[in-house]
């Protein structure tokens, strides 16, 4: 199962120059890296990212990060994926831009 990281321009361009990444403030401050799964990554765009531009998605392999990735209940209760570890350049499978329409909403492009 893929799941899904947003990060800032500032936030990607020190993933790939380090190869390795504490994540965003809102990470460093919670003492883990927040993922969103797929349902979850619209929702996340918009509470969090509203109307800002230049962001750049990542996914990761879930099984892949093994036991630093634990499934807890945040918003509304359901369970989300926070890597308790920094996240490492190796560990994305893709990434892209994510664009922002006229409207101000996001768009992540098809994520399969």
């Amino acid at each position: 199962m893929m799941i899904y990281k947003i990060l800032r321009a500032g936030e990607w361009a020190q993933l790939r120059a380090h190869g390795e990444s504490a994540g965003a403030p809102v990470d460093v401050a919670d003492g883990f890296v927040h993922f969103s799964t797929a349902p979850q990554l619209p929702e996340t765009l918009r509470r969090h990212f509203a109307g800002e531009a230049g962001l750049h998605l990542i996914a990761c392999d879930a099984d892949a990060l093994g036991d630093a990735l634990r499934w807890e209940p945040s918003r509304g209760g359901a369970l989300f994926p926070h890597l308790y570890r920094v996240l490492r350049l190796s560990d994305v499978r893709f990434d892209r831009p994510v664009a922002l329409d006229a409207d101000g909403t996001h768009d992540t492009g098809p994520l399969a």
